[in-house]
């Protein structure tokens, strides 16, 4: 590789690194053309996998302040850029990697802190962002409506008690008393 094409590649490599939410490092030996197809297929929109070289990966990751992936930049290394939901790439490379053992996830960098593994393979136990959005908006939405159910209980229950009341009204009113009389005619002929 001429050495333009490797400023070039370490000038793209930190431009991504920059310009990602996160990125994880992983072994790919062992995994064939169309297996790294189907892992990109995997990640989706939510990352970019990129096969990368050691040597220009650890200049670009420390032009970009990225100084987490210094001891994990052994054997084959390939990189997710995470671009998209953080959750769904972590998925997506854990799904793959247990479909396809030959890919190993060594750690990476997400919103500049280091994660482990470990780490990646419980942030893919989480839910999507957007089932997470909806269950805080579905928790933050259940008090208005216990207020409004307690406020509308009373005048409900004092409707049901008036309802209940005027149905036994008229069973209570003996026939041929002034309440059965028309107006204006006598009460006792």
């Amino acid at each position: 590789m001429a050495r333009a094409d490797k400023e070039a590649a370490v000038t793209e490599l930190s431009r991504q690194f920059s310009d990602s939410a996160g990125a994880v490092l992983t072994e790919y030996r062992g995994l064939s053309v169309s297996q790294l197809k189907e892992l990109r297929r995997a990640l989706g929109d939510a990352a970019t996998y990129a096969v990368v070289k050691n040597t220009l990966t650890r200049l670009a990751a420390r032009d970009a302040g990225v100084t987490e992936f210094e001891d994990l930049l052994i054997g084959p290394s390939a990189i997710a850029f995470i671009t998209g939901d953080a959750v769904q790439a972590a998925k997506g490379l854990r799904d793959f990697a247990r479909a396809n053992e030959p890919l190993v996830i060594k750690g990476g960098v997400l919103d500049g802190r280091s994660i482990t593994a470990d780490e990646i393979a419980k942030m893919a136990d989480l839910e999507s962002r957007e089932v997470l959005l909806a269950k805080l908006a579905g928790a933050m939405q259940a008090p208005a409506q216990n207020a409004a159910c307690l406020l509308n209980a009373p005048l409900a229950q004092l409707a049901r008690v008036l309802g209940a009341r005027q149905a036994q009204l008229p069973a209570e009113i003996p026939a041929g008393t002034p309440a059965d009389t028309p107006a204006g005619t006598p009460a006792d002929s």
